[in-house]
């Protein structure tokens, strides 16, 4: 009975490796939505003859990449946030991309310095001020949250959220952590009320009269701005690049990873060549309105009626390194309480 069992175990996992591993297909999990994916596979498939398949979920994918082991059938992760392509690459499910096509693409800023993961495109975190402020959009900067001027008028989600433990990362990596924590603190004390809701969420509040300014990726400003009921929202406020007078405003991304045991990793490394090169990345910048990586390519036409700004230029690895003590500084403040 035994032997049967082996046997009938060593026929699905030779099944299922010849299944995942084919030489037309790559084999995607996505945090990213399919509106924003599919339609770029599309044209991969159709420009390199490679098919696509693809599991999309908001969560989970991680955890049955860990489950599913060696016998994984994913070659690469897409992933929505900076923090996903940490985690990957900490818990040792990633392998090093080794091209030299997308090396030459993506600024090594936004390129592990172990090559385990790339950035595909580019949010800023910015701030959403009210039209009825005072505040001189030209000059205010993420310090300016913990100002007395700001008490009772400042909107935001979780400090946990990975949006904000990127930007509470970069602070420490510019200030030091005990400078960071009194920052923290500042604008805990200058809360309209509890951290609750996504960025939009906060926009709304705005809105409603709720606050006054908000952090907020840029890309959902040119969400609201499209959407027929949270346009409202959106027109009534302006977005605005903080630290344009010094280091500039903080970037966070999406990105891409090669799975520690791709079945086809010849075709990942081509995937990744063409989501980094200028049509994917046109797509990217009209589909969703974020900044494209690759520096060839511009921001969609909405994107740049923003204005330009100045980026903060402090590579991603360095802000990485940084974020488990962003993590335990909003436990300590108890910012989300």
């Amino acid at each position: 009975m035994k032997r049967l069992f082996l046997i009938a175990i060593t026929l699905f996992t030779s099944l299922t490796s010849t299944v995942a591993q084919s030489s037309d297909t790559v084999n995607i999990y996505s945090f990213r939505q399919p509106f924003l994916i599919e339609p770029i596979l599309e044209k991969f498939t159709a420009e390199t003859g490679i098919k696509t398949k693809v599991v999309f979920s908001k969560k989970g994918l991680i955890e049955r990449l860990k489950r599913e082991g060696k016998y994984s059938p994913a070659d690469v992760v897409l992933t929505s946030d900076f923090n996903k392509l940490l985690q990957l690459k900490t818990e040792g499910l990633t392998q090093k991309i080794d091209s030299n096509l997308v090396n030459d693409i993506v600024p090594s800023q936004f390129r592990d310095e172990g090559d385990h993961w790339i950035a595909l495109t580019k949010r800023a975190r910015g701030l959403y001020v009210s039209k009825n402020s005072s505040v001189d959009t030209s000059t205010v900067k993420y310090e300016d949250l913990s100002d007395k001027r700001f008490a009772g008028k400042v909107c935001t989600r979780s400090g946990k959220h990975p949006y904000n433990l990127g930007l509470i990362a970069s602070m420490i990596a510019h200030h030091g952590e005990a400078d960071t924590e009194s920052w923290l603190k500042g604008v805990k004390s200058n809360l309209a009320r509890k951290p609750q809701g996504n960025d939009r969420g906060q926009v709304k509040a705005i809105k409603e009269g709720l606050c006054e300014i908000s952090l907020g990726n840029s890309y959902y400003f040119g969400k609201m701005l499209t959407d027929e009921k949270q346009k409202p929202w959106a027109d009534a406020v302006n977005l605005v690049f903080p630290n344009q007078k010094d280091r500039g405003a903080h970037i966070n991304v999406s990105g891409a990873v090669i799975t520690k045991h791709a079945p086809n990793k010849d075709n990942a490394k081509k995937l990744l060549a063409y989501l980094v090169d200028e049509s994917a990345q046109q797509q990217y910048a009209s589909l969703n309105m974020e900044y494209p990586v690759n520096p060839a390519v511009s921001a969609s036409k909405m994107v740049l009626s923003w204005g330009s700004f100045k980026e903060d230029s402090l590579p991603l690895t360095e802000i990485a390194k940084y974020r488990e003590q962003a993590l335990k500084l909003v436990d300590k403040v108890k910012f989300d309480l």
